[in-house]
């Protein structure tokens, strides 16, 4: 439910953009983040340093578009925003020696530290190769490229966090702990 409701603003802003064009569906986006927003501070009481940037990202950029009527402005909102996440990962790793993937997923997912490292860099790359995709689309190709592409970065965004789930998945500390409880169970049986 939590992944499909991160996916809700960019599905309607391809869906307005289709029926009304990009500036109605530029309007549709700040909407609908304000209120995915006001949902997740709903069901989790907060809202993580991420969702704060997005908000504030797509409000500004949005603004800077519908004002000035130019979606040059929310075309590079994605590069920045990728790239900006990026090089917090990054450098919140190098120079403070913190991961804040872990950070932030700690708290409901036990992993051993190698593995936190190596889901740190699969991030930092992922959002490098978004970001610079992002660029090379609006550098190189037309407004209705650039909506189309954002529509299928949906399956990008959900391949890679499938890779990273499968990625994870051995290295679990419940699954080792649940392996150990099965066979505790299977003894008693026996």
């Amino acid at each position: 439910m939590r992944a499909l409701l991160d996916f809700i603003p960019i599905l309607l802003f391809f869906g307005a953009y289709k029926l009304w064009g990009i500036y109605v569906a530029t309007a549709v986006l700040m909407a609908a983040t304000v209120l995915q927003m006001g949902l997740i501070y709903v069901i989790e009481h907060k809202l993580a340093l991420m969702h704060k940037v997005t908000l504030g990202l797509i409000l500004i950029f949005g603004a800077l578009t519908l004002v000035l009527h130019d979606i040059r402005f929310l075309e590079w909102k994605f590069t920045l925003f990728y790239a900006a996440i990026a090089l917090v990962l990054l450098a919140a790793h190098l120079l403070y020696r913190k991961n804040l993937l872990k950070t932030l997923l700690g708290m409901q997912i036990e992993l051993p530290d190698a593995v936190w490292t190596r889901l740190n860099y699969a991030w930092v790359i992922y959002c490098l190769f978004m970001a610079a995709l992002n660029s090379w689309i609006v550098v190189f190709f037309s407004t209705q490229a650039w909506v189309n592409f954002k529509a299928w970065s949906i399956v990008l965004s959900i391949a890679f966090i499938i890779g990273q789930g499968v990625y994870m998945a051995p290295h679990l500390k419940f699954n080792q702990a649940g392996k150990e409880d099965n066979k505790k169970e299977e003894k008693a049986g026996s």
